[in-house]
């Protein structure tokens, strides 16, 4: 009979089971045993990571420093805990110190008095024990909300917590960092701006020439790599969408270049432009730069702003200098009593909807790409479905997102109206049975929505 704490564990292993049968490898597995088997490992590796962490927590409070030369790891011949797990494991000692440090934070306490004591983050424990976050996506949250106790109020920061905890599911470890960037400017705002001047501080672009390549390295703040960022992006969008136009993909004098490839050509061709100033009508040409901030928090000089195609936020004094040159776009749209639905007048979405879109989606509603490589699709098609160019009918998607949406059945929901608006991501039976929806766009990073 299996440990109860166990018994999920050894359930997934039975799933895992089932699935492989008489495979002898995973290349004679079919599509729904690899759907079955690769559910499996997720949870079990979740599980394990759940496990091995209080397994972690144990070794190092048996390793402790006061116990000296009888303590666990020394006796085992190693000079720390992390050193003897990641001997064991395999992995990097950080890997295995952020292990240790996750134990530590989600197991059991006790007072000077020997009195019992939850865990410092139990919503974090909870979640980890149940395998629904990695320990790794765990470290990430500890890590800020460990740095967060110094400077924050403690209420505050459970608060923090349970949110994370809560959005965190089911997302991966990329995710989970865009997420724990937008907590932290949650938590802190005041502290946004001192990080932003760090970064400023150290802005650097050294060139050198090898092996008759010139070679570039480039770090700047979020800010000021914004256009940056904003105008290769569109170069790429406009690249790969005459590509996508192009009579025959398979021709000889096709375009084959990789993304890298094209932001690299982007670069000189943005310089190339610069240097001629000819106004040429460049790739980039309407690439903006949307900076969103309340305007009590721009009125006020407090609160955060955020960047569009970045997930650092920005503080409210960059906010401004980007105000002052001219180069923000309002995040209340259609201010100016421009309209932001047009029905069935019109066929394609306009400048100021797609904005509105922006604003919503965040990008790509399904993947994240920025908003530079998406296009406005109407969810109830405009010839088929007679469907309006109205927001509520319309989703940022990339190319392969839309194609995905279409061809495996997939549905979107929209929930509310205009830029608050939530996008729900409706998998179809074949992928969920119970097809349970999944948020999308910009309010499945938004840790105060």
């Amino acid at each position: 009979m299996a440990n109860p704490h166990l018994i999920p564990l050894v359930e997934a292993l039975w799933r895992l089971d089932e699935a492989w049968a008489d495979a002898a490898n995973g290349a004679e597995l079919s599509r729904t045993q690899l759907l079955v088997a690769h559910q499996a490992v997720g949870v079990m590796q979740r599980r394990l990571d759940g496990i091995h962490a209080e397994i972690a927590a144990g070794i190092a409070r048996e390793s402790r420093p006061e116990l000296g030369a009888e303590g666990l790891a020394k006796q085992q011949g190693f000079r720390s805990p992390a050193t003897m797990i990641a001997a064991t494991t395999g992995a990097s000692t950080g890997d295995a110190s952020r292990l240790v440090k996750v134990g530590e934070a989600t197991a059991p306490r006790a007072n000077l008095l020997g009195e019992a004591l939850p865990p410092r983050y139990p919503f974090l424990q909870r979640v980890l024990a149940a395998g629904e976050l990695s320990a790794a996506g765990a470290a990430i949250i500890v890590t800020l909300l460990d740095r967060a106790r110094l400077t924050v109020d403690l209420t505050r920061v459970d608060e923090a917590e349970r949110l994370l905890v809560e959005r965190a599911r089911g997302l991966s470890l990329d995710d989970v960092r865009k997420l724990v960037v937008r907590a932290e400017a949650w938590l802190d705002p005041d502290g946004v701006a001192p990080r932003e001047e760090a970064a400023r501080s150290q802005r650097a672009l050294t060139m050198f020439e090898r092996d008759g390549s010139l070679h570039l390295t480039l770090q700047t703040d979020i800010a000021s790599g914004a256009p940056i960022r904003a105008a290769i992006h569109a170069f790429v969008g406009a690249t790969f969408q005459a590509r996508a136009q192009a009579p025959d993909p398979d021709a000889g004098d096709a375009d084959h270049r990789t993304v890298a490839m094209i932001q690299a050509d982007a670069l000189t061709a943005i310089c190339e432009h610069a240097i001629a100033c000819d106004n040429g009508g460049m790739p980039t040409t309407g690439a903006t730069v949307v900076v969103r901030v309340s305007l009590d928090d721009l009125t006020a000089g407090t609160g955060v702003a955020t960047i569009d195609g970045t997930d650092r936020p920005a503080s409210i004094s960059t906010c401004r200098r980007i105000a002052a040159s001219g180069a923000v776009i309002p995040a209340v749209l259609g201010a100016d009593s421009e309209i932001l639905d047009w029905g069935r007048e019109k066929r394609l979405f306009t400048r100021a909807q797609r904005l509105a879109l922006v604003e919503r989606d965040g990008g790509c509603a399904m993947c994240g790409l920025p908003p530079q490589m998406t296009k406005a699709h109407h969810l109830r098609w405009w010839h088929r479905d007679t469907g309006p160019t109205d927001l509520a009918n319309g989703v940022l998607l990339c190319e392969s997102c839309h194609h995905r949406i279409h061809d495996n059945g997939w549905d979107i929901r929209i929930d509310g109206a205009g830029t608050t608006a939530r996008v729900w991501l409706i998998p179809p039976a074949t992928v969920d049975p119970t097809r349970t929806p999944r948020l999308g766009g910009r309010a499945r990073y938004d840790i105060a929505a």
